[in-house]
């Protein structure tokens, strides 16, 4: 046996240890819990000596597991991975600059695994079990979790964590990173200031919560704002008349479920001068663009989809499974409603860039029409790093609200 394996193997025992000591303690605190594991590391250490750094490690990791997320632990409190991916009990991969990695980590049992899904659920007043084996949920801070669990999963419980910058990322941090220009961020933020209705389109990954979260930094203070949300990410600052609404799943009865919808119909009783969804992916939509044709103008949200024109194809398919509304009445609440589709996406060079902004101009012989006002062109790539340009190609045609609003030289 080397000596990794050895440590490897009196790290295990100690854990088991410390886990007796601990049974049905339930009041004691991390303090203790540290002082139990130090002196079981101490008495281990009579009989194999060990060096600090193995010590050190062992302690760290024992109360991970303790305490924390076990062997997810180290992988959250690093900044620089964006996702985490547990693979049943086989395996962890994570996200670090746009690549995926094998941390050769894994749980020691599945119930290990399912203790820590069960601990990360409940902490976000969630359930899942065999009945309900698939959850969205978060961390205290804020990262985005996904759980599926056996029958559906078939190599054992999944876990994903989508990880965010604890400093939210601003307008000119998505400038330095080359996401977007600072002409067409300077327009897009008057077009928020101005209460244009604004669709965020992107596939998995692409930016889309984040850069909702840049343009409500535009929104006046002065307004009142509540964001509906299926689990709770946005991250809205400078706004003091601020609500946050989250839906809830259903118990384990399968009663009491409040969907977005609901929340939606709620929010415009609560005097809205703007309501911000976190995403429209069913029958909440009908009633997201309802709210965007009777008055709450600057409402925004996002979408999956390919491109703006995929966009407004799934909107309209959305509708057109939860209503028996007319397609032409559809389409043209969706040209009266949406102002702005913003498309975004990942190059292949894992950037994400603001790819396209597309304006709402009519309806005309039955289709939604639109125009190009400003798309992302590639002009050459330096050391694999894609160069490129935002190219305006088209002037706003509805100019209203920023009459309205006194907003001008766009």
């Amino acid at each position: 046996m080397n000596r990794s394996d050895m440590v490897a193997l009196k790290a295990k025992e100690i854990k088991k240890e410390v886990q007796r000591e601990l049974e049905g303690r339930l009041d004691i605190d991390d303090e203790e819990v540290l002082k139990i594991i130090d002196e079981k590391i101490r008495i281990k250490n009579r009989q194999v000596t060990l060096h600090l750094s193995e010590k050190l490690s062992m302690r760290k990791d024992i109360f991970n597991a303790m305490r924390r997320l076990d062997v997810l632990q180290e992988l959250i409190e690093d900044p620089a991975i964006t996702e985490i991916m547990v693979n049943g009990t086989h395996s962890i991969f994570i996200e670090k600059d746009g690549g995926l990695i094998d941390t050769g980590r894994s749980f020691d049992s599945k119930d290990r695994l399912s203790d820590i899904i069960q601990q990360i659920v409940a902490g976000a007043n969630r359930t899942v079990n065999a009945a309900q084996p698939i959850v969205d949920a978060r961390l205290k801070d804020g990262s985005r979790v996904n759980v599926v669990l056996e029958p559906v999963a078939l190599n054992g419980p999944i876990l994903t964590i989508r990880r965010f910058p604890k400093i939210p990322i601003d307008g000119e941090k998505l400038i330095a990173m080359d996401s977007v220009s600072r002409e067409v961020l300077g327009f897009l933020s008057r077009l928020v200031e101005a209460k244009y209705n604004i669709l965020i389109s992107g596939g998995t990954g692409a930016g889309k919560t984040t850069f909702l979260n840049v343009l409500s930094g535009y929104i006046p203070t002065t307004e009142r704002i509540i964001t509906i949300e299926d689990s709770a990410e946005l991250i809205i600052q400078g706004i003091e008349n601020l609500v946050s609404l989250e839906a809830r799943n259903a118990n384990v009865e399968g009663c009491n479920a409040i969907s977005i919808r609901d929340l939606i119909k709620t929010a415009l009783r609560m005097r809205p001068d703007r309501v911000i969804v976190g995403e429209v992916r069913g029958s909440e939509s009908i009633d997201m663009l309802q709210a965007m044709n009777v008055g709450q103008d600057g409402s925004m949200s996002t979408i999956h989809a390919n491109s703006a024109a995929d966009a407004l194809s799934r909107l309209e398919t959305m509708m057109m499974l939860h209503t028996e509304i007319p397609i032409g009445a559809l389409r043209r609440q969706m040209a009266s409603g949406i102002d702005i589709i913003i498309q975004l996406g990942r190059l292949r060079d894992k950037s994400r860039r603001l790819l396209e902004i597309r304006e709402i101009t009519g309806y005309d012989n039955g289709e939604v029409q639109s125009q190009i006002l400003y798309r992302f062109e590639e002009t050459e790539e330096i050391r694999g790093r894609i160069m490129g340009e935002f190219r305006k190609l088209g002037s706003l045609k509805h100019r209203e609200k920023l009459i309205k609003a006194g907003i001008d030289g766009l």
